[in-house]
């Protein structure tokens, strides 16, 4: 047994080691801190200043004497065995910094994770009995919080929070399989006392509903769906996601799909969307008669209403089953119209059933003038035509027996006081009912809120632009190109009616593309509304500056601040970048009050905001605050990039993959800001760190683009900084098709490695140098230099990287002709892979192992082994890998008289790898002219381009469909 496999570390709970399975005494906080530090970097060199300013975050650092001081500490305790003098071999010393050189199998977090992911294909695949015991024995490994003496120190954070949220999804995976094993009695008490726990994450909700609903208990199913939309509704303003709205229809329906289904691969997890049939509306309230004239003071619509059918018909139906609805939604996306829409409609139908003899109003009350609380229950009054009075009690006496209608506009500077009076209101007159508009919910029981969205841009949005630019400029009309134009510059004001409104009127004086072109300037631009409108809807700015003025300090702190962020954020990310804690109150009052909005059906929560109200808040910031805030965003960027970047060769790497897309516009603004201060080092890391996301997704000219300006900026970078973004200009190279250049930038990243002790890098940078030697006919020993870099890869126990040079070392070998050596390779790879979680490096010898059957004429196989690798591919959305192996694909399509298809693939993979950066012939020179060479020799050049064209009208999704229908996979992964 190696040093590496004898000593157990233990991060999910306080931090801890058995060496040989007795504990290890790890010293002090301080120590601790240290270790758990070099254990988050998962094998990788840290340097010791960077340990010294990160576990002294809050203090002076000491010297680097007390740094070796507390290594030394921790080496005896960890090798207790070894020799006074004789060299470390777990916590070693590389150039300027420290390693920890424990297997990933020694860590209970790299169990818990390899657990997960193989409980959660175990449920994918129709085993719930066999996820159930996987999933239980990675909860079993939790003592308490991830990294629980550390959790909060900022070098921990990333790493702590990814853990806790696996965490909470593996317990609901459990749960998931508990009940699709038929055990869903048995799971009802462990269900409530997740959503207990964690009342928003919503698919516990679902899974809890699906659990009672299996036990017969239909009632308290139901019961548990109105709860969580009531939830969050109150906390977040928000509906409920797709899988809550489609499992409510559902059990209303008694759909037969929610009854226990036989266990099946692929089939969906429980307690995820289930598609049900429409709710039908329910039936209009009784009235209670009235015997006032029939009333109202609507004003006349001055402009037609564009759009919103079905906002229309949503908030009408839920005026029918409610006495209260509130509309939501930032200042200028139209709740007012709506409403005032919403109650005409009601009134036409009210005529025409005859039934308007008892109907009272509907009324229009305005509060956007009234800063006096005192003066509510008097302006209500007024407004309905009865006498003036300042006491709500008074005014329900009034209204007591009156079936009326009330809309209360703009409620939000005086929620406290229209609560109040709304309460009194529907408590004590049994037929009336109000429609609010408010930037916040009013936080009362039986209130049901609807968030108003966004116009949609090429429809509504469009189409409200030429009416009232056609309105507001008699014999306006739009050029041949301007549609075009103009959904982009509705899609650029967020679909925000207001803010369309007041562009289309420039068109009195500016074009189209001149108004697009102004976007920029929004603020300076959208002036001058029409007269009558009241004053804070005169400008854009006005607009949102109206809810800015009525947020606490906190509020408004945080709101500013969010502005940096350039896209959705969650919870971890407001705090880090807001640097206000606790964050969550704030942010939900930012939710309440419209200026951020919740994500529905997202765990962990995800928000955003309109780009028109991030603008707002971007220049609200002082210069020294942006400056600041922008610091605090970039470091947040680093620490997100750099932590995701340690597991994406592992079990998590597809969820990560995805979680980095979503973060893409982060770490764009984290680069453009970093370069504009100067600061092009940290460009460097953040590119190094970012590499392998663009690698597998096929980001190339971007990550070129930005490492490029990184290195011009940064002539002064240590050499590890150097290094590992050397190597990313090395991989990326090689996507690009440029192999001469990709292995010399290679060889340069294996000097800048040595220097800086990063064994990880230069083991990476060897491989492929190789590899890309091989392609460039540069005169190199491939085998000496590819088993070098195996070597080096297994010193490091790291066995996914492991996996991966030995992958690289197969591809290289097969590319010089020696395929016996490749294959054994290649089982070296796989093995290594699997055991890793490292399926990308499974699948790439998987890849060489289908061209070679092509190679011998043994299509069949080559598409056997094609069906395979492209399903997994389709779970993790990587673009580069697929593209070249539906290119090989196309070729043993051809190979088996499937001609036609694969001229089809060859016009699709040219088409999106256009648009990706990637060609599959450049980028695989030796296989790839070959297979394109193969599909174009089964077809006359007319039959080859005429399917080719048809294939290049296909988007990545369609041709994955085809491909699934051409190439069955015979495995689900």
């Amino acid at each position: 047994m190696s040093v590496a496999e004898s000593v157990r570390f233990g991060v999910l709970g306080t931090l801890r080691a058995e060496v040989e399975g007795r504990p290890a005494h790890l010293g002090g906080p301080r120590q601790r801190a240290v270790l758990a530090m070099l254990l988050i970097a998962r094998g990788r060199n840290v340097s010791a200043e960077r340990i010294l300013a990160d576990v002294w975050e809050d203090s002076r650092p000491p010297s680097m004497t007390t740094l070796h001081g507390y290594v030394a500490d921790l080496r005896r305790a960890l090798e207790p065995e070894r020799a006074s003098g004789a060299p470390a071999r777990l916590l070693v010393r590389e150039g300027a910094g420290y390693a920890l050189r424990a297997a990933p199998a020694m860590v209970d977090a790299e169990r818990f994770t390899d657990l997960a992911a193989r409980g959660r294909r175990a449920l994918e695949d129709g085993e719930p009995d066999h996820a159930a015991d996987l999933l239980g024995q990675a909860l079993a490994l939790w003592r308490g919080p991830a990294y629980a003496e550390v959790a909060e120190a900022a070098f921990a954070v990333p790493d702590a929070t990814r853990l806790e949220e696996l965490r909470a999804a593996v317990r609901e995976d459990r749960l998931a399989a508990v009940v699709a094993a038929g055990r869903h009695v048995a799971a009802v008490g462990e269900l409530e006392a997740l959503v207990s726990e964690q009342p928003l994450r919503e698919r516990g909700w679902e899974l809890l509903a699906l659990a009672l609903y299996r036990s017969g208990r239909q009632a308290e199913a139901l019961a548990a769906l109105r709860r969580v939309r009531r939830r969050l509704a109150d906390e977040l303003g928000v509906e409920p996601g797709p899988g809550l709205r489609d499992l409510e229809a559902a059990v209303l329906a008694q759909d037969p799909r929610l009854l226990p289904p036989p266990a099946r691969p692929g089939s969906a997890l429980p307690g995820s969307a289930l598609p049900g049939p429409t709710r039908p509306g329910p039936g209009r309230s009784p009235r209670v008669a009235e015997s006032s004239p029939p009333s109202g003071n609507l004003p006349f619509a001055l402009s037609g209403f564009v759009g919103r059918r079905t906002d229309l018909a949503a908030v009408a139906g839920l005026l029918e089953e409610h006495r209260l609805v509130t509309l939501t939604g930032p200042g200028g996306v139209g709740k007012t119209r709506l409403a005032l829409e919403v109650a005409r409609a009601r009134a036409h139908d009210d005529t025409r059933d005859g039934v308007n003899g008892g109907v009272d109003g509907p009324w229009l009350v305005e509060l956007g003038a009234l800063r006096a609380p005192e003066l509510l229950a008097a302006t209500v009054a007024t407004a309905l035509g009865l006498p003036a009075t300042s006491s709500t009690e008074q005014l329900a006496a009034m209204l007591a027996g009156r079936d009326a209608l009330i809309v209360l506009d703009n409620c939000e500077h005086l929620l406290t006081p229209v609560a109040t009076l709304v309460h009194t209101l529907l408590t004590r007159c049994g037929a009336v009912r109000i429609l609010g508009t408010s930037r916040e919910a009013l936080g009362l029981t039986g209130e049901v809120v609807y968030e108003v969205p966004p116009l949609d841009a090429a429809t509504d949005a469009a189409d409200l632009f030429l009416s009232r630019a056609a309105a507001g400029v008699p014999g306006w009309t739009t050029g041949p190109d301007d549609r075009d134009t103009i959904t982009a510059l509705c899609a650029g004001l967020d679909g925000i009616p207001l803010a369309i409104e007041l562009a289309a009127a420039q068109c009195r004086t500016l074009s189209v593309e001149q108004i697009a072109g102004a976007l920029e300037d929004r603020f300076t631009l959208l002036v001058g509304g029409p007269a009558g409108r009241p004053d804070r809807h005169r400008t854009l700015l006005d607009t949102i500056a109206w809810s800015d003025d009525l947020l606490l300090p906190d509020e408004r702190l945080l709101f500013h601040r969010l502005g940096v962020l350039g896209g959705g954020f969650d919870l971890e990310t407001a705090a880090a970048v807001g640097g206000i804690t606790p964050v969550l109150p704030p942010l939900s009052a930012l939710v309440r009050k419209s200026l951020v909005t919740a994500e529905p059906g997202t765990a962990p929560r995800r928000y955003r905001m309109l780009e028109t109200v991030r603008q707002y808040a971007l220049a609200a910031l002082s210069p020294q605050e942006l400056e600041e805030t922008r610091a605090r965003h970039r470091a947040w960027a680093l620490a997100r990039a750099e932590s995701v970047e340690r597991h994406l060769r592992g079990p998590q790497g597809a969820v990560l993959l995805d979680g980095l897309s979503r973060d893409q516009p982060e770490f764009r603004a984290a680069f453009s800001s970093a370069l504009a201060a100067g600061d092009g080092a940290y460009a460097l890391r953040l590119g190094g760190a970012l590499f392998w996301f663009w690698f597998r997704m096929g980001h190339v000219a971007e990550g070129l683009a930005w490492l490029s300006e990184a290195f011009g900026a940064a002539p002064e970078a240590g050499p590890a900084v150097r290094a590992r973004a050397r190597f990313a200009v090395m991989a990326l190279l090689y996507l690009a098709g440029q192999p001469t250049r990709s292995h010399e930038v290679a060889r340069t990243a294996v000097e800048e490695a040595r220097e800086a002790g990063d064994p990880v890098t230069e083991a990476g940078a060897t491989a492929y140098g190789a590899y890309t030697g091989v392609l460039a006919g540069a005169p190199i020993d491939v085998a000496a230099l590819t088993g070098r870099a195996v070597e080096i890869a297994r010193h490091t126990a790291q066995t996914w990287l492991e996996a991966e040079t030995l992958m690289v070392r197969g591809m290289a070998l097969r590319a010089l002709g020696d395929l016996p050596a490749a294959d054994a390779a290649f089982q070296e790879a796989i093995a290594a892979a699997h055991a890793s979680g490292h399926d990308w490096a499974a699948d790439g010898a998987a890849w060489c192992d289908m061209k070679t059957a092509s190679d011998r004429g043994d299509g069949a196989r080559a598409l056997a082994v094609a069906g395979d690798l492209l399903a997994a591919m389709d779970r993790y959305g990587d673009i580069s890998f697929w593209l070249v192996t539906v290119h090989s694909t196309a070729r043993a399509l051809a190979l088996t008289g499937r001609a036609e298809e694969a001229a089809v693939l060859m016009g699709a993979v040219e088409a999106i790898g256009a648009r990706a950066g990637v060609s599959p012939a450049l980028m695989d020179p030796l296989d790839g002219p070959r297979e394109a060479a193969a599909v174009r020799a089964a077809l006359t050049p007319q039959e080859y381009e005429r399917h080719a064209a048809r294939g290049r009208e296909l988007s990545r999704e369609e041709t994955s469909r085809l491909v699934r229908a051409l190439v069955p996979g015979r495995r689900s992964r």
